[in-house]
This record gives structure tokens, sequence and C-alpha cells, in this order.
């Protein structure tokens, strides 16, 4: 073969480029590191919600006073250090995202400073016994890790800050559900219709080194243990449809209560005292939060991992009721205004509404329906359905229901949109409020 072929030529500039080469190196070592920390995440939030509930343990009546004080000193810290740090921190990656914000003003979204301090409040809140889930936080950070390579790439790399805000938050979502393919489903699906051509590979790369750092130091399973359901054929059918339509309904009166509870612009009294006393409010929020722990005997409280792991287990005793109480303390937790994901409570409670279908049509199938009701109400939630089917699918034992929960999520997610704008592109839009205004 002559050294002017263009294979070889080809063949050299790919050895012999040290941009290139310099990219790789930077981005994958990001990636690697971003998976290592939202490992970290994971740990430090699970240790936090164990010692609540060993103090709960001590004290039935204690949360009734440590909740709302936790509430209050972590949205104090928020809004005087971390302001960027409130909410999911999905919203805050797609701000950083639009293209109408300068590179200079990314810092007040996605950055290493905001990252650590989503770490820290979010684990605060669930050691409050606050209903929320680390899933969302670790999006922002993963993506504030990613994002501070730019630092280290070449001048003319073929990575820019858009594509390093992409991986860096579907690498979030793949190491904290030890889900690789959610992450790249949920790059395309949330953060970015149209990955970048040219270094679309690189970054699928690393979304997936984030996803196999997790499954590689914590084990190939999931944080909800593993649905096993067979294939019910037309016995799962009317139920299902059931399933699917209730989630995608109280899925979409979730979201449409947190577009407006978040927007700022409500005129009710609760609304004018969260923008004139927001502190006071945090308080009231997690007091609310409280009660409704204490009523149910604690099992509201976090994220509800263990709760739903035990409903699908055949273990748990709760009323139907539960639902509606996981909905109301996921709801005030994140109006209250703390650092907090909804995509773990809301499989809970998507678990709990499955589970209530089917003890009301006293259905053998219970497990194919807490399946169903997670992903129907997480697609009902996110409107990103294919994120939400891939994520439950990954807790299925085989492949016997993969129809029918894509089903059930393009359903729920179908009848969301009649009720309820898009709730993270709606929530970025008023993250984007926060930018600085030009005279």
């Amino acid at each position: 073969m002559k050294f002017d072929h263009p294979i070889v030529k080809a063949l050299k500039k790919e050895l012999t480029n040290w941009n290139i080469w310099q990219t790789r190196i930077v981005v994958v070592t990001m990636a690697a590191i971003a998976g290592l920390v939202v490992v970290g995440f994971t740990w430090l939030s699970e240790k936090a919600v164990a010692i609540f509930f060993q103090l709960n343990a001590g004290c039935r009546w204690l949360p009734l006073i440590w909740t709302p004080v936790c509430a209050m000193i972590i949205v104090w810290l928020t809004r005087r250090y971390a302001a960027g740090a409130a909410g999911s921190g999905i919203p805050q990656v797609m701000a950083a995202l639009d293209p109408s914000v300068h590179r200079a003003n990314r810092p007040l979204f996605v950055s290493l400073k905001l990252s650590l301090s989503k770490i820290m409040l979010t684990s605060a809140g669930l050691l409050g016994g606050l209903s929320l889930g680390r899933e969302g936080p670790s999006v922002q950070v993963a993506a504030g890790i990613m994002l501070s390579a730019r630092r280290w790439l070449p001048a003319r790399a073929s990575v820019n800050e858009h594509g390093l805000l992409v991986a860096g938050g579907a690498a979030g979502i793949a190491a904290a559900f030890n889900t690789p393919l959610a992450g790249v489903m949920f790059a395309i699906e949330e953060l970015s219709r149209l990955p970048e051509q040219r270094s679309s590979g690189l970054l699928v790369a690393c979304i997936v080194l984030g996803g196999l750092i997790a499954v590689s130091l914590t084990g190939n399973a999931t944080y909800f243990g593993v649905i096993h359901a067979t294939q019910a054929g037309l016995a799962l059918l009317l139920p299902g449809l059931l399933v699917a339509i209730a989630s995608g309904m109280a899925g979409g009166v979730f979201s449409r209560l947190v577009i407006a509870s978040l927007s700022g612009q409500g005129q009710d009294r609760l609304s004018v005292l969260r923008r004139r006393h927001p502190i006071v409010f945090a308080g009231v929020c997690g007091l609310l939060v409280a009660v409704i722990g204490v009523v149910t005997s604690g099992a509201t409280f976090g994220s509800g991992y263990s709760h739903t792991r035990h409903m699908l287990e055949g273990s748990d005793n709760t009323v139907s009721i539960y639902v509606v109480f996981k909905f109301l303390a996921t709801w005030l937790t994140t109006w209250s205004g703390v650092p907090a994901g909804i995509f773990a409570p809301s499989l809970a409670i998507g678990a709990a509404l499955g589970n209530d279908v089917a003890q009301l049509l006293h259905s053998p199938l219970t497990a194919a329906l807490i399946a169903l009701g997670m992903t129907g109400f997480l697609a009902a939630v996110t409107q990103a359905p294919l994120t939400s089917f891939i994520i439950v699918m990954e807790m299925v034992d085989g492949h016997a229901m993969v129809l029918s929960l894509m089903a059930c999520a393009l359903i729920a997610s179908g009848i969301s949109r009649i009720l309820s704008q898009p709730l993270y592109p709606s929530l970025a839009q008023v993250q984007l409020k926060r930018l600085p205004t030009t005279s």
C-alpha cells in the first residue's frame, strides 16, 4: 500500500494529531471522574437517609421539629451561597444549553461550585426527611464536572461546551440509575434533540462510561430491586390501560402544579409568602411534609426507595391513600425551594398507583402493574417517555413487558401533554430569568 493512499493518510492523521488525542483523553477522564462523583453522591445520600430513619426510630415526633428546621437552613444556604443549586438541576442544565446564554453566564446554572453545593444540600434534604431524589441533581453535578474540562481542551477541539454539558448531564442519569442506555436516550430526548455529528461517538462513549463506572463500583443492580413480571397477554390489557390513563392524569397534574408553584407568579397567600419570606415558607412546607410523614408512619419520608422495594416484594402494608400522601409530600418539598430531584419520588408514586389498581381489581398481576405505574407516572411528569421506559425496563426480569411498558409510557405522556406544559423546559425558562439584564 502506498504511503499517499487515503487510508494511510487518514491513519497517520488519526495517530499523529495531538489535538484529537488530547480532546479524547480530557473528555474521557472527566467522564470517569463525573461517574465516580455521582457514585460518591449516591453513597452520601443513602447515609443521610439512613441517619434520618435512625433518628426517627428513636423519636417518632422528632421530624415535626427536625424537618422544618432542616428545610429552612437548606433554603437559607441555597439562597445565600448557591442560588443556582435550587430545584432539580435538570432545568439549570437546559438553561445553560440555551443559545441565548453567553458562556460567561453559564456558571449561574452549571459549575463545579454548584456541583459541590448540590451534593451537600440535596444530601442535607434527605437527612431532613424531605421527599426528594438525587437523580435530577446528579445531572447538574455531572454536567458541572464535565463543563470544567473546557479549560484543558485544545483551541480547535471537536467538542464544545454544548457537547460537554449534554454528555455530563446524560452521564449523571446513567450513573444515578446504573443504566447507560437511559443516559444516551436522556441526552437525545431532553438535553439535545440533535447530537453533534463530529463528536457524537466520543460523547456517547462518555455517557456510557459514566454508567459503567457506577455499575462497576456498586454492582449491576437497581435501587428498587428487580421486578419479576411474566408475560400476561390480554389479562394485562384492561388494568394496564387503567394504570396508563391514571398515571398520565396524575403525572400531568403534578407537572402542572410544580410549574405553577415554581414560576413565582401566583397571587395566592402561599405564593406571596414564598416570595416575601422564602425561609419561613420553607419551614411551613417542611412542617407539612413532617406531618404527612408522621401520619404515614414514616412511609413518605425520603426518596421512596425502600417503600417501593417492599411493595414489589409484597411485604408492604401501607394503605392505598399513600399515593396521595407521597404526591403531596413531593410537591411540598419541591415548592419549598430546596435542591431536590423528583425522579425517585415519581417512581415511588407510580409504583403505589399501580399497586392500588391491582388491589382495586383484585388482579394477580401486581408486579406488572407496579412496573407500568412507575413508567407511566415518570413519563407523564417528565414527558420523556423513552427515557422513562428504558429506566424501568432495566428493572424488569426479562423482556416480557417491553411493549407494554413502551405503550404505557407513550399513553401517559400523551395525556400529560394535554394537561400540562413540558416540565423541564418550562422550569428552564424560569431559570433564564436569573440572567443579568443589560441596560
